[in-house]
């Protein structure tokens, strides 16, 4: 955007400039002429007066030593005609059928010719008419090269150029602050915009940033970030709040099964397993829901092995339901992921219960292991009735349920919340369908890199 808004500048004042240098080149052009001419004019009427006694007298040689002299002198060539135009006297000269003759014979006086360029030169040629008592005698013509004034007109126009090029690059390095200073603002929200997504909610920008115009944006997302930030600090004191509010009766809860499994008949025994089992899921469930609610929880990544979380959370699900066939398969050895162990147990205890929730009882659920390139997925398949391909989008949705799955229970918050957990990890959840029927979902991680 930078380079287009300063184009925007640059592009009139580069025509500007070459428009003001074109202009400026004619003048110097004409400038030039216009002083030779002048030049030639002053020695004509110099040499007109003994041209007038050479042609009454009807002796050359009263003019031929002057046009000698100036010929030797200033190297310009000079002749005199009579009124019929026959040559009187001249040196170093052939005096032609020039224009210039004819009207000084026609008693005009001589003119500055139009502007010529410097290519198009080749002498310059100036024709005085000679009176005598109100009569028209003759007319002294005289012919000069044009080179000088060639030079003189190239080295004007080379130093225009060279000021033109200045002047150019000045104007650019112009238009690229004057877009950078209008762009400031812009930029200071970007930025700002960036260290609020990061976790700083109290950056702001100086509210005299830019031109007038846009100050009015800064002040205007300075408000905004006041009250985003007001509307985090009361989230965060309520998940404060919420927390220390759960975390009690559900540690009381826990004690009481741990005392109630001291006193239980063995025949009960299993029922207390289940118990505790559903209350440590509970705990999950409100360490994932915190973690949602605080995302600077899960800023700092460590190294998680996912083959034995994986392994010890389908361990712990036969011992809720021991009827329920979890098939595990794993690459060996270490498989570690940068994560934050509780948020990957919390969504992959998600996807796990989703499936066997919808899942026939007598169909396996599994789950493998896969390591990629910088990646780690745990794969979960079920194989149930899965969903419309046009649904399959809407399924980490929250609240959203399939039309045709409204009479299982649940909230539509499962895949939802897996979802978001896995994304504050830096990887994500995919969903996809199987050619035979079912769902499959890819919980995507980032490989653990030694020393990062």
């Amino acid at each position: 955007m930078r380079s287009r808004l300063a184009a925007l500048v640059y592009v009139p004042l580069a025509l500007v400039i070459l428009l003001l240098g074109m202009l400026y080149a004619g003048s110097v052009t004409r400038a030039h002429q216009q002083e030779v001419f002048l030049d030639r004019l002053r020695d004509t009427s110099y040499l007109v007066l003994p041209a007038r006694q050479a042609i009454v007298a009807d002796d050359p040689s009263l003019v031929a030593g002057d046009l000698e002299r100036y010929r030797q002198v200033y190297g310009i060539r000079a002749g005199v005609v009579d009124q019929a135009g026959v040559t009187v006297a001249a040196e170093g000269l052939e005096i032609h059928d020039y224009a210039e003759r004819h009207a000084a014979l026609a008693g005009r006086r001589a003119e500055m010719r139009e502007t010529f360029w410097p290519w198009d030169a080749q002498r310059i040629v100036v024709a005085e008419p000679i009176f005598d008592g109100g009569d028209l005698v003759g007319a002294l013509v005289t012919s000069s090269d044009a080179v000088k004034v060639q030079r003189a007109i190239w080295y004007s126009w080379a130093l225009l150029g060279a000021a033109g090029v200045v002047m150019a690059l000045l104007a650019l390095v112009l238009a690229d602050r004057t877009a950078g200073w209008v762009l400031r603002p812009v930029r200071a929200v970007d930025q700002a915009m960036e260290k609020m997504g990061g976790g700083r909610l109290d950056e702001r920008i100086p509210p005299s940033t830019g031109p007038p115009e846009l100050r009015q944006v800064v002040s205007r997302f300075n408000e905004m970030a006041e009250r985003v930030e007001h509307l985090m600090r009361r989230q965060q004191e309520f998940v404060a709040n919420a927390s220390h509010e759960l975390r009690n009766p559900l540690n009381a809860l826990m004690l009481r099964i741990e005392s109630l499994a001291l006193t239980v008949e063995a025949e009960d025994a299993d029922d207390v397993e289940h118990v505790r089992a559903e209350a440590e899921r509970m705990a999950q469930i409100l360490d994932a829901l915190l973690l949602l609610a605080d995302g600077t929880s899960m800023s700092a990544a460590q190294p998680v092995d996912v083959a034995d979380l994986v392994a010890r959370r389908v361990e712990g699900r036969k011992v809720l339901d021991p009827d329920r066939e979890v098939r595990l398969t794993t690459p060996g050895g270490e498989v570690l992921a940068a994560a934050d162990p509780t948020a990957l147990e919390s969504a992959f205890d998600t996807v796990v219960e989703n499936a066997i929730k919808f899942a026939p009882a007598s169909e396996p659920v599994d789950v493998l292991v896969v390591c990629e390139a910088g990646r780690i997925e745990i794969v979960v398949r079920d194989h149930g009735p899965g969903v419309p391909a046009e649904q399959l989008e809407r399924l980490t949705e929250r609240f959203w349920r399939s039309p045709g799955h409204s009479s299982v229970r649940g909230s539509g918050l499962g895949l939802a919340i897996a979802s978001e957990l896995l994304a504050a990890l830096g990887g994500g959840l995919r969903l996809d369908l199987p050619d035979d029927g079912g769902l499959r979902a890819r919980l995507q991680v980032p490989a653990w890199e030694a020393g990062a």
